[in-house]
């Protein structure tokens, strides 16, 4: 298995740290996630299309 933040081969059976091979790998995941470096795109939507999906979300509940 390949560390995700140092891509350093190892054996996740021997880390206590998995999916990480070390507690630095570990702890630099989650300072990347506290300062905000992982982030998911977003899409604008312009007011149609808001509308369009207000519509088809409010006729789910019929």
């Amino acid at each position: 298995m390949k560390c995700p933040i140092c891509q350093k081969k190892f054996d996740p059976n021997k880390s206590e740290d998995k999916p990480f091979c070390s507690e630095r790998c570990k702890e630099l995941d989650l300072g990347n996630w506290l300062s905000e470096g992982y982030t998911i795109p977003a899409v604008e939507l312009d007011d149609e299309e808001v509308t369009e999906l207000e519509k088809a979300l409010g006729n789910r509940d019929e």
